[in-house]
């Protein structure tokens, strides 16, 4: 009872851990203060700059820069120095012309008016591309102080959403039915017309420092609500009226004219530290994140537990009633100690398994670094592209063991050609992920997109591929020849034994198919929320959360392949080293299986290169996560194998 009441507060207690770990970030930057004018200096800001990023709609997989929309630009445009994750996620940053003196409310002030002539083609296309990404919903994203400019509103159960993007505009159809966000007035009511968010009221809510011992104040919050005026053609606009219309045909002149308002709003109540908090808390998922996910990381942990239970009694039953029996009615019996002179036999197509171990390890390292720094807060929302980045390096510098662990394993497995097994663990999958890599940013560069990785950067990854992680595999592999090959704990008979007739489930589809089932089900409603950060564009940051089912991943994954690998052992079917691999590497087929599914049910993406696209970067997800999940299976089999064989007498 004892036993089971100190079980029980270590899982809670642990619960409790990672969940403040969820909550918990480093903000990456150091605070700015801002000051009024003529009070400014070296530690004290007295002008606000606006940055602006690229669009992106959850419509369509392909963002766009702000400059592509025909938007009011900066006379002077900087681009802020972005990091290698902030590139390949596609995230263009510049200055915008929103340039704001702290504490000065501004009301209704004009920053430029875009004209379209009729019968001009370029004016045509500009219009058309406008109106485009009105109709798939593309949305802005502003940055002020690294921050991001967001739109409050209510949603049901008069819950607030705050939303870090805002729409362009939007459509009302032919049939006169409001699309997205023309449902937010009445006034949006014409058919066959787009109604353009020209105006803005954007707040800044400040901590003032007196008395904190910091000059000025720091910028705690920036919301702003997207509206609709028609003040075409007016010097000095009122922000007043009908709503800013865009026919669908284009039969006459149309002027836009971009407005704005400003206004300065003091609040002590919250610290500089926590003021991502209220975007957040008021993520639409997450009050169903708790619940759903500690009711499936307690099952998830009893069944590992009833698992290993399982386990350990039968197989202490089973290595006693081979100890104590004579070896002649040993053979008489049917049972996993039938096969030891087997068990070890050398895999078919060993190199191949011995590359995608080495990938696997490789990846299973730099998943474990880059989740446990997420955690501790390292790379929150507020660092930029630092988890991608982080990822990257850790892939690059990790070259080392996966050559080791390939070189090692290839040549316990007896293989001689050791210059295509190195080759091949640095090349193949790096290659095949690269490989899709390119052809996905050819669809970008086609379409345009700003998510089409630069060519300097290109250059850059493969140097990092070939300059250092290629060197360091090699490396790796060198070690791993020279040491000696991993002594098995039985002989291998010279002639192998006869597997006999295998019952339905003891065959190798079955049971690779089933062994899937249960890893999968502990990460899917995770996986969910990871896909609709990508997808959706919606921000991810319970890492504590994540870390805790990447570890019971790990369990569950090992458990599943051993109970496996012991139900074809007893059926005396030795042949377990490709299907341990394959077993907990079914997972990614499930993924993928998901994958569509959260492609036909959750999402509107429209259009064949938006589709490809989709497929395409799942593909590259799922590969990672076979090899990923399949390792993990393999060396808990491995070692579960090594064990019941060096315990047990064998003459």
């Amino acid at each position: 009872m004892k036993t089971r009441i100190d079980t029980d507060f270590v899982l809670v207690f642990t619960l409790v851990a990672f969940s403040t770990c969820s909550g918990f970030y480093l903000p990456g930057i150091a605070p700015v203060s801002f000051c009024e004018d003529g009070k400014g200096g070296d530690d004290c800001q007295t002008l606000i700059q606006l940055f602006v990023n690229r669009l992106d709609s959850v419509e369509s997989v392909l963002p766009y820069e702000y400059d592509v929309f025909d938007f009011c630009t900066d006379n002077v445009e900087r681009r802020p120095s972005e990091n290698l994750g902030q590139v390949l996620f596609g995230e263009r940053i510049e200055t915008s012309p929103y340039k704001f003196s702290f504490k000065k409310d501004e009301k209704c002030q004009k920053l430029c008016t875009k004209t379209y002539v009729k019968g001009k083609t370029e004016d045509k296309n500009m219009l058309d591309f406008l109106k485009r990404g009105m109709q798939l919903n593309y949305q802005h994203h502003w940055i002020v102080d690294n921050m991001p400019v967001t739109w409050c509103y209510e949603v049901e159960d008069s819950q607030k959403y705050c939303n870090p993007g805002f729409p362009i505009g939007c459509l009302i159809t032919s049939e006169g039915r409001p699309k997205d966000a023309c449902v937010i007035n009445g006034e949006f009511n014409k058919k066959d017309t787009f109604y353009v968010f020209n105006h803005v009221d954007i707040k800044l809510t400040y901590h003032n420092g007196e008395g904190e011992g910091w000059r000025g104040a720091r910028l705690v919050a920036a919301t702003l609500e997207p509206k609709s005026f028609n003040n075409a053609g007016a010097d000095k606009p009122t922000c007043e009226g009908r709503p800013m219309e865009v026919p669908v045909l284009f039969n006459s002149d149309v002027k836009i004219t971009y407005t704005y308002s400003v206004t300065f709003e003091e609040n002590n109540a919250i610290k500089w530290a926590s003021r991502w908090d209220y975007i957040l808390v008021s993520m639409p998922h997450t009050n169903i994140q708790w619940f759903s996910i500690m009711n499936s990381l307690v099952i998830v942990l009893f069944l590992s537990g009833m698992v290993a239970m399982i386990m350990l009694r039968t197989l202490h039953k089973d290595i006693a009633r081979y100890n104590q029996v004579d070896q002649d009615d040993a053979q008489e019996e049917s049972g996993w100690k039938q096969v030891h002179g087997d068990v070890f036999r050398p895999p078919t197509k060993g190199m191949m398994l011995s590359v995608f171990l080495g990938q696997g390890t490789q990846i299973f390292i730099m998943t474990f670094i880059t989740l446990f720094l997420a955690c501790l807060g390292f790379l929150s929302p507020a660092n930029r592209g630092a988890l991608m980045t982080c990822s990257v390096v850790l892939w690059v510098l990790l070259g080392t063991p996966a050559g080791y662990v390939s070189a090692r394993l290839y040549k316990t497995f007896g293989g001689e050609k050791w210059k295509l097994n190195v080759l091949l663990t640095a090349l193949l999958c790096p290659g095949i992920v690269f490989a899709d890599f390119f052809l996905m940013n050819l669809i970008l560069w086609v379409e345009g997109s700003s998510a089409a990785i630069p060519f300097g950067t290109l250059v850059a990854i493969l140097a990092l591929w070939f300059g250092i992680s290629v060197p360091l595999t090699f490396i790796g592999a060198y070690f791993g020849f020279k040491k000696p090959a991993i002594e098995q704990p039985v002989r291998t008979n010279q002639i192998p034994r006869q597997i006999p007739e295998q019952s339905f489930f003891t065959k190798p589809v079955p049971g690779i198919i089933m062994g899937g089932i249960l890893p999968f089900g502990s990460i899917f409603i995770q996986l969910f929320f990871i896909l609709n950060s990508i997808w959706s564009h919606q921000m991810y940051y319970m890492f504590g959360f994540l870390f805790l089912v990447f570890i019971i991943l790990l369990i569950t994954c090992s458990e599943a392949t051993i109970l496996l690998c012991y139900f074809h052992l007893c059926a005396e079917d030795y042949h377990w080293w490709w299907r341990s691999f394959l077993t907990s590497g079914f997972t990614a087929v499930y993924l993928f299986v998901y994958a569509v599914h959260y492609f036909f049910s959750k999402l509107q993406i429209v259009g064949a290169a938006s589709t490809i696209l989709y497929f395409g970067y799942t593909a590259i997800m799922v590969l990672i996560f076979f090899l990923f999940t399949g390792t993990i299976g393999f060396f808990a089999c491995f070692w579960f194998v090594s064990k019941i064989y060096s315990v047990v007498k064998v003459d």
